[in-house]
């Protein structure tokens, strides 16, 4: 879009058009909360048009709305409406209005993991059409729903590896700008934990069980607690990275990463996540061999930052702090002796999911549809799969699960391959990627991570930065 023609478009079509249309609603409407309604539908209208006018500027509203914005207590869905997928929508119509500017030859440069996201794709909105089947109309429209959000991560991929731009984006600057956001979202989840603020909408019932209260688990402006933790471990793994890069080409200083790193940590023991606390660990590790750092130093920082997040929490709540490492010790001490009661039922509902593929062996070929098992009755029973790589199994079957291997496959070769570059941001996003995904691959062991839909954007956004920052 040229900028005469944008010009034009504002000033001789759009705002005239839009000025009598609603004058003209707001001269009809009668009462204050109608006009009320068309204010804010002219405010939103106006700041999807300003979004639209920029190439960029839709992932920054995207992000904001995504990762600091509640969803709003409308009875829809299980867990009301969000306005995130809605400044996806117009991402949509920002990248269609310039088709000509996309990047499309860079897919033969790298064609592998497109390719596979594109495949993955097809093979969960495939799986629709089994949900209908099997469990009819409405339960299949919740896959689909889910199909898009999904999708939602991988536009923000393409359009970031591939979209349109005005001017070549500083990808340091924006890591910068999702470092801070992430850093305000973590910290709302401290005071929304500490108060016990009431949920704007449907919130999953996660309590921790002290001896004199119940208190909800730290969820922040997700769903979820486990969502809330997934989030601060990917920042976590940032912290990390960017701490041991050189002063001139960190993200942010270490006067910012400390305090940052404290927080995070501090939002992440009050989610209760175990399975977002090996993800850190086990991101640590291979961080650890990949710069071929020594690893007393590494510990050293990471127990520092631990050591203040958990004098905080001590302070601040004394009873949950003495709850949580005591549920962490008896996690690590009986987990071989009694794995059903350490993993809060999952290998009882895993058990229930593996009989149901043994006495119906052919869903192995195609599976019962995607995101089904928790609402169907066709199972048997209703279930949490709580696993990423059985829940694709039962419910996109072996096409759904080879699928998702390679994926997953590429993701971590990709990144590696970036992580090795000898450009400073393709390295620095490329070794983030790597190791946070490493984490990612051993959690969903013990949880469906790719229903995260809300942070999965961030994540992709990573990965398609280092490949294009790396020249790929």
């Amino acid at each position: 879009m040229t900028p005469g023609f944008r010009l034009n478009l504002n000033k001789r079509i759009f705002i005239p058009v839009i000025r009598g249309i609603w004058g003209a609603a707001f001269e009809l409407a009668r009462g204050p909360e109608p006009r009320l309604l068309v204010l804010v539908a002219a405010l939103v209208v106006g700041v999807a048009w300003w979004t639209i006018l920029s190439p960029e500027r839709w992932l920054t509203v995207f992000f904001i709305c995504s990762l600091l914005l509640p969803p709003l207590p409308l009875p829809i869905g299980n867990s009301g409406v969000h306005v995130a997928p809605l400044a996806a929508l117009i991402g949509l119509v920002a990248g269609a209005m310039r088709t000509t500017q996309w990047r499309a030859s860079r897919i033969n440069q790298h064609g592998t993991l497109p390719l596979l996201f594109v495949l993955f794709l097809a093979v969960v909105t495939l799986s629709v059409a089994f949900a209908a089947v099997y469990s009819g109309w409405k339960i299949a429209l919740g896959s689909l729903a889910r199909v898009f959000l999904f999708g939602i991560g991988l536009y923000v991929f393409f359009y970031t590896w591939i979209g349109p731009r005005e001017n070549e984006p500083d990808p340091v600057t924006f890591a910068r700008f999702l470092f801070r956001i992430g850093l305000l979202g973590a910290a709302f989840a401290c005071i929304d934990f500490y108060f016990q603020l009431p949920a704007p909408a449907h919130y999953a019932p996660q309590f921790v069980w002290l001896k004199h209260s119940v208190l909800r688990r730290a969820q922040g402006v997700f769903y979820e607690a486990s969502t809330l933790g997934n989030f601060c471990a990917f920042f976590l793994v940032m912290i990390l990275v960017a701490a041991f890069l050189p002063r001139d080409r960190r993200v942010c200083s270490r006067f910012v990463l400390i305090p940052g790193a404290v927080v995070f940590s501090a939002a992440l023991i009050l989610s209760s996540s175990r399975a977002s606390v090996v993800t850190v660990v086990v991101a640590g590790a291979i961080f650890v061999y990949l710069r071929r750092l020594k690893i007393k130093v590494v510990l050293v920082a990471v127990c520092a930052c631990l050591s203040a997040a958990t004098a905080i929490v001590r302070v601040a709540l004394p009873t949950f702090s003495a709850n949580y490492w005591s549920r962490m010790a008896l996690s690590m001490r009986y987990i071989w002796s009694f794995p059903d009661g350490v993993l809060s039922g999952r290998v009882r509902n895993w058990k229930t999911l593996g009989n149901f593929l043994v006495q119906h062996p052919w869903h192995l070929l195609f599976g019962i549809g995607y995101k089904t098992i928790p609402y169907t009755n066709y199972i048997g029973a209703h279930v949490v799969a709580d696993n990423t790589y059985l829940s694709l199994l039962v419910e996109t079957g072996i096409a759904g699960l080879f699928a998702f291997a390679a994926l997953n496959i590429a993701i971590l070769r990709t990144a590696y391959r970036a992580a090795r570059s000898d450009k400073s941001d393709a390295a620095f996003f490329g070794t983030w990627m790597f190791c946070f995904w490493c984490g990612e691959v051993v959690q969903m062991l013990s949880g469906d991570l790719i229903t995260y839909w809300r942070v999965l954007p961030l994540y992709f956004w990573v990965l398609a930065t280092a490949v294009r920052e790396s020249g790929d």
